[in-house]
């Protein structure tokens, strides 16, 4: 079949790999133009754009498709059977989403309609979902509204986070992507009711609150570990929190409801160290201060002091 792939993460590579492993013949591959990345600030292409290379692959890396007419008659010149859009970054206006013969297909990371949106695998997490999964949905002008063509389900493990289902769905969607291709089966309008939304993340999301529950926190650092990551600040350094466990609230603290300070939201109750919360308490297991390499906690505390009876800001 005659396609463009349009991807840019880690997460598009598995299918694009597959697509081409399987015969399909990639005329085009569009990615996020080359950014500046690291110490020396040097362009640096994204994760599908150097697979691409590897694999003898002609890329493309247009800043914008909206108002480039030139880059939408290009597109529409490559006389595609369809387009595979994952997470490719650039909204792809009306005359591209009709140029294939079969559309452009999306590998979207959740069991849509719940968690549209531009992080929802973090979204998912962040909720407490069971489960997750792709749907490989056929694009329309909407958010992620389009009828749906197969789906998966993935389940989200008490301990998991974000690295592990980020690489179970897009193992997946290679997978799912080879079947909507080969059975071209008939679209589903996806149901009107449980619609959420899951917006583009920032570095504030990554901000413990230490008056909400262990739980949360816990769901929270496993969700937004690596990007945008979690933190605290004390004395006006920014603490990175890389792991954590839930624990309930020790019995010799009284519930924060009470009031005493070392059960405060926010109070180091040990050495571990935990840290009082809403709701039960948080164990930091992995820490990073600015410029420093990541360290357990043992090691962290031997530099960094968190006596027992600090309140956290």
């Amino acid at each position: 079949m005659r396609l463009a792939f349009m991807g840019s993460p880690d997460f598009a590579v598995p299918a694009l790999r597959a697509l081409h492993g399987a015969g399909h013949h990639i005329v085009a591959v569009y990615t996020q133009p080359p950014r500046p990345s690291g110490r020396g600030q040097k362009e640096t292409p994204c994760a599908v754009h150097r697979a691409a290379l590897e694999l003898g692959l002609p890329v493309r890396n247009p800043a914008r498709l909206r108002r480039d007419e030139a880059e939408q008659a290009a597109f529409a010149a490559l006389g595609l059977d369809a387009a595979v859009v994952a997470a490719y970054g650039l909204i792809l206006p009306p005359a591209m989403l009709r140029a294939p013969r079969r559309g452009c297909l999306n590998i979207h990371a959740s069991l849509l309609p719940r968690w549209r949106g531009a992080a929802p695998i973090q979204a998912a997490i962040l909720a407490g979902d069971a489960e997750t999964g792709v749907t490989i949905m056929q694009m329309e002008e909407g958010l992620d509204t389009g009828p749906m063509l197969l789906a998966g389900r993935v389940p989200i493990g008490p301990r998991d986070g974000t690295p592990a289902i980020h690489d179970a769905l897009a193992a997946q969607g290679a997978t799912l992507i080879l079947r909507a291709l080969a059975e071209n089966p008939v679209p589903q309008p996806q149901p009107e009711e449980g619609v959420t939304y899951a917006p583009k993340l920032t570095k504030e999301d990554g901000r413990l609150h230490w008056t909400d529950s262990a739980a949360a926190l816990d769901r929270r650092v496993r969700a937004l570990n690596p990007w945008p990551g979690t933190f605290f600040t004390h004395d006006g350094e920014t603490i990175r929190v890389l792991q954590a466990v839930p624990e309930p609230l020790p019995a010799s603290a009284a519930p924060a409801s009470a009031a005493p300070a070392s059960a405060a939201p926010g109070a180091v109750l040990d050495d571990a160290p935990r840290i009082a919360c809403g709701e039960g308490v948080l164990r930091l297991q992995r820490l990073q201060r600015a410029g420093r390499g990541a360290m357990d906690a043992a090691a962290f505390l031997r530099g960094y002091a968190l006596p027992p009876g600090m309140v956290l800001g």
